[in-house]
């Protein structure tokens, strides 16, 4: 999962569905005290959800696996679903820009890049610490190797799906699956339809189009839908060894939200 929490209270029926994150209703009392206080305040949690964290924090620190973790959570808002963390070891997403002043290195943090800099400075380069020290979670592999169809959200292909594939054992375990591996494109045109993607592709040597991240996925996918207005990448999606599903991707409401999911299972038995 490239975000537990929001998968977690989404499945939960809990989920702030107008921002996309965090939890429906919520107030924000300790960040407005943290604030008071003169500390910083871009890191935007509300007062349930930071419970989230805090609670997820001390297990952390008292030796339990974020997969164990996650588990509970999960069990605790009722859900019965299974969602598993790419690993149990820390994995952090790194932007290199050239553009903030006063910092040496050039080096931050996804947060601080993606909220706190509101994604606007120019990015050069992506890293993923950890990663080659990783293990997938427990039951990761047997999850993809027995599933029925394994489906690519429209995530950003860079900071979202690149993390979990930067995993070592991920991208063979999806070469291996006997199941279907069908995607779904976060680009239209040759713009993503919300968020930085297109920045960070471009800092990853991909063209920002859907056959970028076809070239992303490229080895294991086995198909991926892309907006009508790219139907014409059928044939260079098909050279990559890919098959193409034709829709209408944009999610606007619920209503389409449900026919672009029927698409998606419909386009992995085809």
């Amino acid at each position: 999962s490239p975000d537990l929490d929001s998968i977690t209270y989404a499945l939960a029926g809990r989920l702030d569905v107008a921002r996309g994150w965090g939890l429906r209703d919520e107030t924000f009392n300790c960040l407005d005290a943290v604030g008071a206080l003169g500390a910083e305040t871009w890191f935007n949690l509300g007062d349930r959800d930071l419970a989230t964290h805090l609670v997820r924090t001390e297990r952390l620190n008292a030796g339990e696996p974020l997969s164990a973790v996650t588990a509970q959570l999960a069990r605790r808002q009722g859900v019965a679903s299974l969602i598993l963390p790419m690993s149990d070891e820390p994995v952090r997403t790194r932007i290199l820009t050239s553009d903030l002043p006063g910092v040496a290195s050039g080096w931050l943090d996804f947060q601080e890049y993606f909220v706190r800099e509101k994604a606007s400075l120019a990015v050069v380069d992506v890293a993923y610490a950890g990663a080659g020290d990783a293990t997938p979670a427990p039951g990761v592999v047997d999850a993809i190797a027995d599933a029925d169809v394994v489906v690519v959200c429209p995530s950003n292909p860079v900071t979202s799906i690149g993390p979990i594939l930067a995993v070592p054992g991920l991208v063979a375990a999806l070469h291996a699956t006997r199941a279907p591996v069908i995607g779904v494109s976060p680009i239209v045109g040759d713009a993503p339809v919300s968020g930085p993607a297109g920045a960070l592709m471009r800092a990853r040597g991909l063209p920002v189009s859907s056959l970028g991240v076809a070239q992303a996925y490229r080895g294991w996918l086995d198909s991926l839908v892309v907006d009508v207005r790219d139907a014409e990448l059928a044939s260079a999606l098909r050279d990559l060894g890919i098959a193409s599903v034709v829709a209408d991707i944009l999610m606007t409401d619920h209503a389409r939200e449900v026919a672009l999911a029927r698409v998606v299972l419909e386009g992995a038995c085809a």
